[in-house]
C-alpha cells in the first residue's frame, strides 16, 4: 500500500515530504530544549550528518515536558523562549521544526512556528488536543500511546479528519508489557499503514523502561540498531530519534537519548535498508497477500 504523502514546511524553508515510497526522512533533535546555544549546536551537527547521508530532516526539540514522572524534573524552557528557539533554528537553518503541545491553549502558537505539530503519546486520544493539532492547519505528528493498539489509531485519526486535519504521520513508540517494560511489535505500522497515512517508528522512546529507576526512566539503548534496522525492514516512512551530544549529562531522557556519535550509524543502515526494501517491491510487487 503506497501512502499519502504530506509535506512538512512554510515560508523559506526546506519542504520535506515523508510517504509516499518516497526516501527515509528523520525527525530528531533533543527531547526538550535545553538552551539557545545547545539547540543551535545541535541542529548544526545533525544538519552536516543528514547532508552527508543525503536524508531530509525535521528539528525536533520540545519547550514543555509536561510528561515528566517526577515534579523536580527538568520540564523545559518554557513556551514562549521555546518557540523563539525553534524559530531561530529553522532560520539559521532553513529546516522544519516541530515541538509537542500538552495544553490545547498551547497549539496556536505552537502552529505559528513549527511546522510540524506533535501529539505526545500519552494524549494521542484526547479529542480537545487532536482538534487544537488539526485547527492549527500544520501537518500533525499523532505518536501511538503506549496503551494503545495499534489498529485503535484509526480512531484517533477519525478526530483529527473530523477537525480539519488532513496531513497525518502516525508513530509507534512501543507498547506497555507489564511494569516498566515496551514492546515493539512491528505489525504496527502496517497496521496504522491501513489508515492511508505514512508510518514512522521512535528508535529511542521505544527502548525505554519507565520510571524503571524511582523518578526517571530507565533504558537499553543497546536496542535502538537492530529494532531501527527492523522497522525500516519493516516499511516504515520516517525514524523519529531524540538525539544527544552528552547523554549522561541530558536535562531530558539520559538513560534513552541516541549519542549523536552513533547517528551516521545507525540513520544511514536504516536508509540503506528502506532503498532496499523500495528496490524489492518494485522488482516483487507489493509485500501484503491480502
Amino acid at each position: 500500500m503506497t501512502s499519502k504523502i504530506i509535506e512538512i514546511g512554510y515560508g523559506n524553508v526546506k519542504r520535506v515530504k515523508i510517504g509516499g515510497n518516497g526516501k527515509l526522512v528523520l525527525i530528531g533533535g533533543p527531547c526538550a530544549i535545553e538552551n539557545r546555544d545547545h539547540a543551535l549546536m545541535m541542529a548544526d551537527q545533525i544538519s552536516k550528518i543528514c547532508d552527508e547521508l543525503g536524508v531530509d530532516w525535521v528539528y525536533k526539540s520540545c519547550f514543555d515536558k509536561d510528561c515528566r514522572s517526577s515534579p523536580d524534573s527538568f520540564h523545559g524552557v518554557g513556551i514562549d523562549q521555546g518557540l523563539e528557539i525553534l524559530s531561530e533554528v529553522r532560520n539559521e537553518f532553513g529546516i522544519p521544526v516541530t515541538s509537542d503541545f500538552s495544553d490545547p491553549a498551547w497549539a496556536a502558537a505552537t502552529g505559528e512556528v513549527c511546522d510540524l505539530v506533535q501529539v505526545p503519546a500519552y494524549l494521542c486520544r484526547q479529542t480537545s488536543i487532536l482538534r487544537a493539532a488539526a485547527k492549527t492547519g500544520r501537518p500533525i505528528h499523532l505518536k501511538k500511546g503506549q496503551f494503545m493498539s495499534p489498529w485503535n489509531m484509526k480512531n484517533s485519526v477519525k478526530k483529527i479528519e473530523a477537525a480539519g486535519g488532513t496531513q497525518i504521520l502516525l508513530a509507534d513508540r512501543g507498547t506497555f508489557f507489564g511494569y516498566n517494560m515496551l514492546v515493539n511489535d512491528m505489525k504496527s505500522f502496517a497496521i496504522m499503514a491501513k489508515t492511508g497515512y505514512p508510518v514512522c517508528y521512535d528508535i529511542t522512546h521505544s527502548i525505554q523502561m519507565p520510571t524503571s529507576m524511582g523518578e526517571i526512566s530507565g533504558g537499553e539503548r543497546e536496542f535502538i540498531p537492530p529494532l531501527t534496522r527492523a522497522a525500516a525492514a519493516a516499511g516504515i516512512d520516517a525514524i523519529f530519534a531524540e538525539i544527544h551530544n552528552d547523554p549522561p549529562n541530558a536535562l531530558s531522557d539520559p538513560n534513552t537519548v541516541l549519542n549523536i556519535a552513533h547517528l551516521k550509524h545507525v540513520l544511514g543502515q536504516a536508509r540503506d535498508i528502506h532503498n532496499f526494501r523500495l528496490e524489492l517491491l518494485e522488482k516483487y510487487g507489493v509485500d501484503n497477500v491480502y
